[in-house]
């Protein structure tokens, strides 16, 4: 009988732990080294980010390493060694943004820059190589950046940073009063807003049909700026939570694929410099609105 007892409280405890990595469950445990303005005590959120892309960052696996490796390996696709490379895959910079901005302008970028250097801004400097005679590496050195600024004019602010690549919705009504982060997941899209009047807005992601981002009138229990995912151990900056382990927070996923992903449940935002602002302006208690 004692056997038996052990055996049904150990399933149990299995059972709560996959239940808790399935979703953005909370933590018990802080991941070492995260700073935090949380409680001292908190439940800690866990948002992995969907599976790894090309586009993810240097140290992150890639699910395109071995056609990486096999095109590097290819001496039209490789770069000389004595060339210098500007800016290549797995960059984050300003420079990055700026050369987004003009990829765009020549109609070889779709999306809207992010400052990070991933496959979809590498894909677009190939072509552009390609159409100019120059050697297609996907990699910017000082020829192909002189190439580029000559064929395309310098940026304006607002090409840099849109406001959203997509339109805003219509506020619901119950972000029309107070300090309320309002977000719509049908247009995906995070308006904060005070007194009814939208002060800035930005792009966001949601959780996948398994693992749904919660809609309702929530509140923000705590806020932790450089925080770590205690389940998956990956990056959570910036982090905002509103709902048990969800959260609104930055996700480098999200700025390199874009919708192609989704989190676990949490809200993810994918300018970073936006939500840097956005974390500093909004205070424990505020109001959060998850609706359709």
């Amino acid at each position: 009988m004692q056997r038996q007892r052990v055996i049904i409280r150990t399933i149990g405890v299995a059972t709560a732990v996959a239940l808790a990595a399935t979703a953005c469950g909370p933590q018990k445990t802080e991941s070492a080294g995260s700073s935090s303005v949380a409680p001292s005590s908190p439940t800690a959120g866990a948002t992995p980010e969907a599976s790894p892309s090309a586009d993810n960052k240097p140290g992150e696996p890639s699910a395109s390493a071995s056609a990486s490796a096999s095109a590097s390996a290819s001496p039209s696709a490789s770069p000389s060694p004595t060339v210098k490379q500007i800016m290549a895959n797995g960059d984050e910079s300003e420079q990055v943004r700026e050369l987004q901005a003009r990829l765009k302008q020549l109609k070889l970028l779709t999306v809207s820059p992010t400052g990070f250097y991933g496959s979809k801004t590498t894909a677009a400097v190939k072509s552009f190589q390609s159409k100019n005679g120059l050697a297609v590496t996907g990699g910017v050195d000082e020829k192909t950046w002189k190439k580029i600024q000559s064929s395309s004019k310098k940026p304006t602010a607002d090409e840099l940073r849109p406001p959203t690549t997509i339109e805003v919705a219509a506020p619901d009504p119950r972000c029309m009063t107070g300090r309320v982060m309002c977000i719509s997941k049908e247009s995906r899209t995070l308006a904060w807003m005070i007194d009814g009047k939208v002060v800035s807005t930005m792009d966001v992601r949601f959780g996948s049909e398994n693992t749904p981002t919660r809609e309702g009138v929530f509140n923000v229990g705590w806020k932790a700026k450089d925080w770590t995912s205690t389940i998956y151990h990956t990056p959570m900056p910036y982090a905002m939570f509103f709902s048990g382990g969800q959260a609104v927070h930055y996700s480098a996923d999200f700025a390199a694929r874009g919708y192609n992903g989704a989190s676990h449940g949490c809200v993810n935002v994918r300018d970073k410099g936006k939500l840097s602002k956005l974390f500093d302006d909004v205070q424990v208690g505020d109001k959060v609105v998850v609706y359709w």
